[in-house]
């Protein structure tokens, strides 16, 4: 059995310190290292070298929150290397709560390299046999951490094995008990799945759960079975417990879907240098707008409002290499919006 070691370190936010009187956003799962080539659009094997960028959608989202000013954390084991201590380490600089993380002192944190095509699509190739993220038990989870969260956000991969399955439905059941918003984010990686079957199967095992709910558009095809990713097929995700569905379209925005209204609010142009973070930054930023004004999710205006400025941070992180040095601040993002409207 690997041995672990628990971290019992709080931070305040770096950007104004007030990270105490906010509602905390807590994302639970993986955090790796991307390796990301130094040109674009050519394939691993031919990328003269890379970049080391730390990544992994849950720690996006948590430092993508920090960035805006909001109380973030993030719960998941790391490996006990270099890697592992420097992942805890960024997410300590950026101002995020690591009382959640713990290490394995067996298994190595995971690798991914990331193929930039040359439109700044990406193509993975993983790294984890298995990684430390994958062996996260329930009996070592942070309880008091998770209890405490306003918002708590989860992607899919921590439902691929056990025992992180279990210590995901745990922390899920957990946080909902205590009164936690449950935000949801699948972030589809095929490669990871023993088969796109079992992906979609356990994807959809959780999905009556979440009250907030992102999909890109390529998700939705995947979870739809259908090609036209109009209204009606977003539609057929929709479940009684949901308050808010997002679709994100890459340049062509992101629709929106509630109890009693839809729409759709138009995407900033960007040239994309490389679009790994995008969707993080873009739910991070919505995430921060609502954790402590849970009724913008009702207010049509108010939502747009924040879908808006979440669109703005999601196109801001497309024009930098990697997903955490590119995600933005607040005031970069008002400034950002202000320029380009």
């Amino acid at each position: 059995m690997a041995s672990t070691t628990t971290t019992n370190v709080t931070t305040t936010n770096n950007n104004n310190g007030t990270s105490h009187s906010k509602g905390l956003v807590l994302t639970f799962g993986e955090m790796l290292i991307d390796f990301v080539p130094t040109i674009s659009g050519v394939s691993l094997a031919d990328a003269p070298g890379f970049l080391k960028a730390p990544g992994g959608a849950p720690a996006n989202v948590a430092i993508a929150v920090a960035r805006m000013g909001g109380a973030a954390g993030f719960a998941g084991k790391l490996g006990a290397d270099e890697f592992g201590w420097m992942l805890a380490g960024i997410l300590k600089e950026n101002g995020v709560n690591v009382e959640g993380v713990c290490f394995d002192e067996a298994a190595r944190t995971a690798l991914a390299f990331v193929t930039l095509k040359a439109d700044g699509e990406r193509q993975f190739m993983f790294y984890r046999n298995p990684s430390a993220d994958m062996l996260l038990r329930p009996d070592e989870l942070n309880l008091d951490l998770i209890r405490k969260a306003k918002i708590f956000h989860y992607g899919s991969i921590s439902l691929i094995v056990e025992p992180c399955r279990s210590a995901h439905l745990k922390a899920m059941e957990e946080a909902k008990a205590a009164g936690a918003l449950l935000s949801y984010d699948p972030n589809l990686r095929l490669p990871l799945w023993p088969s796109p079957e079992e992906a979609l199967t356990k994807i959809m095992s959780i999905w009556d759960k979440a009250e907030v709910i992102k999909v890109s558009d390529n998700e939705l095809e995947f979870l739809t079975g259908n090609s036209d990713i109009g209204d009606a097929t977003a539609m057929s995700l929709w479940h009684p417990n949901l308050k808010l569905l997002l679709v994100t379209l890459g340049d062509h925005g992101c629709r929106y879907y509630t109890k009693t209204f839809k729409g759709s609010v138009e995407a900033f142009k960007v040239k994309a240098v490389d679009t790994t973070g995008a969707g993080d930054s873009f739910i991070g930023a919505l995430l921060s707008k609502i954790v402590d004004d849970q009724s913008i999710i009702e207010d049509e205006p108010r939502l747009r409002q924040a879908v808006k400025f979440a669109n703005a941070c999601g196109a801001i992180t497309t024009t930098k290499k990697g997903a955490i040095p590119a995600l933005p601040t607040e005031a970069e993002t008002m400034e950002f919006i202000k320029n380009n409207s």
